[in-house]
């Protein structure tokens, strides 16, 4: 018997559950289009900031959470405070949230290249960022969107067009890049190289 709780491990919460939010909104599809408004009005403000001396750190992605979804969510800008999985696969526990963005700020974001010559960096930059901001899920919500759009930022940066990210859509592309995802926790990143050099 465990009556003070101690050893109770923390309830894993899904992807996709309906969150309370600031708008009070409880139906799945108005949720779902108050987000997408949300990340349409942030990738405007961050194209219209952007400039060459852009420094693409965690600060600069806390804030970009915070724009797309602070009218709806307390939490915007926030490293969640749940355990979290999805499709069966466990995210890093939240306990270990704040190191794994110290340590994705030191070992990655710290080194990206100031500015590219040609596409196979920058899609090497790009695959690292995407892969590591997509494996640690920072957020308790919307983290792919963000780790794309940050994507699609950093193309625009570099002189380049958005991603096309629709082209993982169909079910085996989607399943290469859940599994590339799953690699980047091996710090294995040339099958994210590849689903990114696939969406350039």
């Amino acid at each position: 018997m465990d009556a003070t709780g101690k050893y109770r491990t923390p309830k894993v919460e899904q992807e996709g559950d309906i969150l309370p939010n600031k708008l009070g909104l409880t139906v799945k599809a108005d949720i779902e289009k108050e987000e997408a408004k949300g990340f349409i009005e942030a990738s405007l403000i961050l194209t219209e900031e952007l400039t060459s001396e852009t420094v693409f750190d965690t600060s600069y992605i806390y804030r970009m959470h915070k724009l797309a979804l602070g009218h709806l969510y307390d939490f915007a800008g926030k490293l969640r405070t749940v355990n979290m999985s999805k499709g069966g696969f466990a995210f890093p526990a939240a306990f270990h949230l704040s190191q794994s963005m110290d340590d994705f700020q030191r070992e990655i974001l710290d080194h990206l290249h100031v500015s590219y010559e040609d596409d196979a960096t920058l899609i090497e930059d790009i695959a690292r960022v995407h892969g590591e901001l997509v494996f640690i899920h920072p957020f308790r919500e919307g983290n792919g969107r963000t780790a794309r759009l940050l994507a699609n930022i950093m193309a625009f940066k570099a002189g380049r067009g958005r991603l096309h990210f629709e082209k993982l859509d169909s079910e085996e592309m989607f399943a290469r890049y859940v599994l590339a995802v799953q690699k980047v926790g091996l710090k294995e990143y040339e099958p994210m190289r590849e689903i990114i050099g696939y969406a350039f």
